[in-house]
């Protein structure tokens, strides 16, 4: 079983996964690309998943576990639900009355308008025996609800929409094994249909993902399954989620079903000093970044966000130590003959390496030419190319966000005639 401090690193991987993309650099809620949070694990409600956006209101896990008799199946439903936030002061025409305004200054402090989130957990454990037997729907009921606190010149007031979902969860017995299917459905009825997504977000359950813990038993990884449950590994269906086993390598009784694609076993970097809440990124470069911002840029995102607040107020602080202990960025890395660094072009070849297990996404970009934009070294000493697929659609857009696809050395070729000194 998974130890103790096991498992909080198991807790620190799902925080990562819960908050990423929450606030991104340069924290501040004018920042073009805080115009549209929260990209990965929403489900939102049925009738805005019906307006053809291409958002969806449910999630669907499946994977394989080895089981006793008397096994059971713990499930934590975990997700954000979103908090309006709004600044006001007292209306001059009104006495008692108050009016919406775009920030509102106290002190040296300022605070702006922002939707937050509070963060949500639902636990059930189930007897495997009983989803083998017949199919479980558990319901999900989260309070909505209004404060209000006064601040001098005006009032900070926060509101949170009810929420409702389902868990359906079922077994499947195979040969040695079972098949767990497990769905999160978003059950809010109210109507959306001309809702814009911020507002629907707010009916909407964020970054959700599910940690599944099997007692009397152990699961099987997906990505690397024995021979044995190869094919029944390819029939497990699973819908905007990645499961993928948690904990020490060797450990086998926690799974993460992330909406994010991860590796088994994945880690947070011990040098990391705290959440930049964007996982495509590292800690030195965000540092360095933050660092650059002015004070009113500064100002502006300790106003946005708490969390905002806690980055700048960390990095500002930080000592020049661990800042080299962050260093992971390289200059070139040398590919057969060729030195490949920033601007160069290289073929990808994401499964001619037996290095790192491939996720399914890189079937689409093999053979393609793609323009490395940055060269990064993780804790590990493994080297891996931050690129853009040239010709992808969405190549400004990833450039524009810094979302870029990696692959170690191994997984490329240089481009025919590309050559550096």
């Amino acid at each position: 079983m998974t130890d103790g401090a096991a498992l909080e690193g198991v807790k620190a991987v799902a925080d990562a996964v819960l908050y990423e993309g929450y606030v991104l650099y340069p924290y501040r809620a004018s920042a073009q690309k805080n115009h549209a949070r929260w990209q990965f694990g929403v489900l939102v409600p049925p009738s805005y998943a019906a307006t053809g956006t291409g958002e969806h209101s449910t999630c669907r896990t499946e994977c394989l576990a080895e089981v006793e008799p008397d096994a059971e199946l713990h499930l934590r439903l975990r997700f954000l639900q979103a908090q309006r936030r709004t600044v006001e002061i007292e209306r001059e025409d009104s006495p008692g009355g108050y009016r919406e305004v775009d920030a509102l200054i106290v002190g040296e402090d300022e605070i702006l308008p922002w939707d937050e989130a509070v963060e949500r957990e639902h636990e059930v454990t189930l007897p495997i025996a009983r989803l083998l037997e017949s199919e479980q729907y558990l319901p999900v009921v989260v309070r909505g609800g209004e404060s209000i606190t006064g601040v001098a010149g005006g009032r900070v007031v926060r509101r949170k929409q009810p929420l409702t979902a389902e868990l359906r969860c079922r077994a499947e017995q195979l040969p040695g094994l079972v098949r767990l299917h497990i769905t999160v459905a978003n059950t809010v009825t109210v109507d959306c249909t001309h809702h814009t997504r911020d507002e629907a977000l707010r009916h909407s359950l964020i970054a959700a993902h599910t940690m599944l813990t099997v007692r009397g038993g152990r699961f099987l990884s997906l990505l690397d399954p024995p021979e044995w449950a190869k094919e029944h590994a390819k029939g497990c269906v699973n819908e905007h989620t990645w499961p993928v086993l948690m904990g020490p390598v060797g450990s086998d009784d926690v799974m993460l079903s992330s909406p994010i694609i991860l590796y088994d076993h994945p880690k947070v970097d011990p040098a990391s000093q705290g959440d930049f809440f964007d996982a495509c990124e590292i800690d030195e470069m965000l540092t360095l970044r933050t660092l650059t911002l002015t004070d009113a840029e500064k100002r502006e995102a300790r106003a946005t966000d708490e969390r905002a607040r806690r980055i700048v107020d960390r990095v500002e602080n930080l000592p020049h130590q661990p800042r080299e202990s962050m260093h992971g960025r390289v200059r070139v890395v040398r590919v057969g003959d060729t030195e490949i660094g920033p601007g160069s072009k290289v073929v990808l070849r994401p499964h001619a390496s037996a290095q790192r297990i491939t996720d399914a996404q890189d079937m689409f970009v093999d053979g393609r030419v793609a323009t490395v934009r940055s060269v990064l070294e993780d804790v590990d000493g493994t080297c891996f190319l931050a690129v853009t697929v040239d010709g992808d659609p969405a190549e400004e857009w990833q450039l524009a966000q810094r979302r870029y696809r990696y692959f170690t050395t191994a997984e490329v070729e240089p481009y025919p005639g590309e050559v550096r000194p």
